[in-house]
């Protein structure tokens, strides 16, 4: 019996290790269907995203399949279906999944889902995470929650104190009338 195997060719071995190489230096992605969107759509959505610190790729999905297996990424296979591009995001992905979300209700863009902060989402995950505050947002929210109380406290103290010196300066003014 002979056995057979299957040759490799080199530059699809260089595209899955150039697609590893763009997974390994992003943390999260969102992953979208592009059917329909004309050139000019996706280049204005490119210009959206890169101000929100994310890129838009398309890449094939074989190329995504290998080189999520290969990362040790949780089994993302699912996404990978019909056109794919993949929302490469460095900071905050709620950005990112905002601009899609805005961008899918003039469009025939579709979410699939996405790989943020470790954790698989599904595309209702997705629009969930892009009607979030973004992180900045959300952590002035806190600080001022956190700085409330103590604010309060301030104004009750300084209220009995002005309330002590106008009584004093009312009496003051009484005494003055009198004499």
């Amino acid at each position: 019996m002979v056995s057979s195997t299957k040759k490799v060719q080199q530059y699809k071995i260089d595209a899955v290790n150039r697609t590893k190489e763009l997974l390994s230096s992003y943390k999260d992605f969102i992953f979208s269907d592009f059917r329909g969107l004309t050139v000019e759509q996706i280049t204005e959505l490119r210009g959206k995203l890169r101000e929100a610190n994310a890129i838009y790729k398309v890449v094939k999905n074989s190329y995504l399949r290998r080189a999520t297996s290969e990362l040790d990424m949780p089994d993302l296979n699912t996404f990978f279906v019909g056109p794919t591009a993949v929302t490469l995001v460095k900071d905050d992905a709620g950005t990112a999944a905002k601009v899609l979300a805005g961008f899918m209700k003039d469009s025939t863009l579709k979410i699939k889902g996405g790989y943020v902060e470790g954790r698989v989402f599904s595309e209702s995950e997705i629009e969930a995470l892009s009607k979030i505050p973004p992180r900045d947002v959300l952590y002035a929210q806190l600080m001022s929650t956190m700085n409330a109380p103590l604010q309060n406290l301030v104004y009750a103290m300084n209220g009995v104190t002005l309330k002590l010196v106008r009584t004093l300066q009312a009496l003051a003014e009484k005494k003055e009338k009198e004499n």
